[in-house]
């Protein structure tokens, strides 16, 4: 899979923010903001494929 360009226009004190979050993990800006959207992006597909699940199996029948 190739990359592609994304260019965002942020605020400043968001910036700043994104920096200090992104130095305590050792981390540049752009590793810390791409791995927050792949995490993201994991989360919500891993809520749809529960969410299909219980569909598909009965939200009643899970054991409590």
């Amino acid at each position: 899979m190739g990359s592609t360009v994304l260019s965002l226009r942020i605020d400043g004190e968001l910036l700043d923010r994104l920096r200090q979050h992104a130095a305590r993990r050792g981390m540049s800006v752009q590793d810390y903001v791409v791995r927050t959207l792949i995490r993201n992006d994991f989360d919500e597909r891993f809520k749809v494929a529960v969410e299909e699940t219980e569909k598909f199996y009965g939200a009643d029948d899970r054991v409590n």
